[in-house]
């Protein structure tokens, strides 16, 4: 039915090892492989177990590094691993956590790493994520010449832009307030006294019409 299965996808177990599934470590030092789980109906002596270049074995018994975690107010027990991985996460917070360190990495440890996990409360429901790792004798910096350049030439034009337009709105005053003298002008010129002429409607006296 369809109900039941939005119900399966709603408490089905997932595993995610983050927004990226790539990390890239100085060889000698130290890597954190990163990795959550979650579970909306709990989970009781579920196993956890991080496995490395392997496809096969995923699931069973071998592994870089496995743990078992009885409830969420316990944290993972070791059941088995390398001497140089090391747990750093906990299961007893908000988010259920089981990542791990490598140890002194070195070129031969390069390759992929899946966290995988098994919830026997979810009728042994398994998920797995997996994450690749690189080992480099050092960082690369990244050249940003280029970019300086293009956020350089935009900023310029922005400014062009800006400058133009104040340049624009001033010319445009200016404008304006001449023509607003202009018309102040010709209003004033309009209105001048013409008494000196003796025009009609002038201010003028009115001389009184000769007798006869």
């Amino acid at each position: 039915l369809p109900g039941l299965h939005i119900f399966a996808i709603v408490f089905a177990l997932e595993v995610s090892v983050g927004k990226t599934n790539t990390v890239m470590a100085l060889n000698n030092s130290d890597v954190l492989l990163p990795c959550v789980f979650t579970t909306c109906i709990g989970f009781q002596d579920l196993v956890f177990t991080w496995y490395f270049n392997s496809t096969e074995k995923v699931g069973g018994s071998l592994g870089i590094y496995t743990g078992k975690i009885k409830s969420k107010a316990s944290e993972p027990v070791v059941v088995g691993g390398n001497p140089r991985v090391e747990f750093v996460g906990s299961t007893t917070g908000k988010e259920n956590n089981i990542s791990i360190v490598l140890k002194n990495v070195e070129f031969s440890d390069a390759g992929k790493y899946t966290c995988h996990v098994k919830n026997p409360k979810e009728k042994n429901a398994q998920h797995n994520a997996t994450i690749f790792l690189t080992v480099v004798q050092k960082m690369v910096e990244t050249d940003n010449t280029l970019t300086l350049i293009i956020v350089g030439v935009v900023g310029g034009l922005i400014g062009l832009l800006i400058l133009f337009m104040l340049i624009k709105r001033v010319v445009l005053f200016i404008i304006k307030k001449t023509q607003d003298g202009k018309k102040e002008c010709l209003v004033s010129s309009s209105g001048n006294d013409n008494t000196e002429n003796g025009l009609a409607g002038s201010k003028a006296e009115q001389k009184a019409p000769p007798k006869a």
